[in-house]
């Protein structure tokens, strides 16, 4: 009888054949976690591109808000400074947004959320001060319209004032005038050594000394007072005859001094009281016309004339 033939390389062949099979469904497997993987990395770094873009463009966005609304500060802090409105507020948020300008363009969500926030904030303040800005208008205009009249008034006022004081000062030139005396009755006689008077014309030998009387006229105006009333001999020449050793002296007339011949302080009482002088010139009198100037204080009251043959 034979030998039965070996079969066992036969039964080896499907072992080897599963073991590869495992192998390959093993690599597969692998192969399609690390596809996954691939893919959710992509789509991971995607999603984390987009929003980093989205950061970015929202902070720029964000930032560029906070440049228009610095712009809006300034303008406001000018016109609300304009109407004599507070601007402490305003400037407080100015700088605020100054110092968010200058800081890192880089900001997490969170950071741009607070951003916005600011931002909201402002946007409130902004139109608050347009309201109040409204408000101030309204109360400028109202004063303006209120100043305008007032200075319509003052100037009335002024007005009226200085017609007033134009007035007042007419009238204190007239009662000033009205009050000035005058002398009346002006008499001037030469007399001779042993007393004797003479009417103009004389002779030079004939005046020992010269006399003048005249009255102050009634004045009801003028006030009761003491006066210097004072006397010039004034020659055809208009040189006055002056000693200041026999009383002669001088006094400021229209701005100038000038001298006078003789004078007397007398109590004014408005009685037309009388005024005589003699004045003993000293030495002949030159032939010609004399005028006699009769003054009080910075006015002139009256004059006469006498001649010297």
């Amino acid at each position: 009888m034979s030998e039965p033939t070996n079969i066992s390389p036969v039964e080896q062949t499907p072992k080897k054949s599963n073991k590869n099979a495992i192998i390959i469904a093993l690599m597969a497997v692998i192969i399609v976690v690390q596809g996954v993987k691939i893919f959710l990395d992509s789509r991971e770094h995607q999603t984390l591109v987009a929003e980093k873009t989205s950061t970015e463009q929202e902070l720029a966005s964000t930032m560029q808000r906070m440049t228009e609304i610095r712009e809006e500060l300034d303008a406001k802090i000018a016109e609300v400074k304009k109407l004599g409105g507070d601007i402490s507020d305003l400037e407080k948020a100015k700088a605020e947004v100054d110092a968010e300008l200058k800081r890192s363009k880089r900001a997490t969500g969170k950071e741009i959320k607070a951003l916005k926030d600011k931002v909201e904030g402002y946007e409130l303040l902004l139109k608050t001060k347009d309201e109040e800005i409204d408000k101030l208008k309204h109360v400028n205009k109202a004063l303006l319209t209120e100043n305008t009249s007032l200075k319509t008034q003052k100037n009335q006022l002024g007005d009226s004032i200085n017609r007033l004081s134009q007035t007042k000062e007419e009238l204190a030139t007239k009662v000033a005038i009205a009050s000035e005396l005058k002398a009346e009755n002006v008499r001037i006689v030469a007399l001779s050594d042993r007393g004797k008077e003479r009417d103009s014309p004389f002779k030079s030998r004939q005046i020992s000394k010269l006399k003048a009387e005249f009255n102050i006229a009634e004045n009801n105006v003028a006030p009761i007072e003491g006066k210097k009333i004072m006397i010039r001999i004034v020659d055809e020449n208009g040189q006055v005859i002056f000693d200041v050793a026999r009383g002669s002296g001088t006094f400021i007339y229209n701005g100038k001094e000038e001298f006078y011949t003789a004078s007397q302080e007398i109590l004014f009482d408005n009685t037309k009281q009388k005024l005589v002088y003699t004045y003993e010139k000293g030495s002949d009198y030159a032939s010609g016309t004399y005028t006699l100037e009769i003054y009080c204080n910075d006015y002139k009251m009256g004059s006469g004339q006498f001649v010297v043959k």
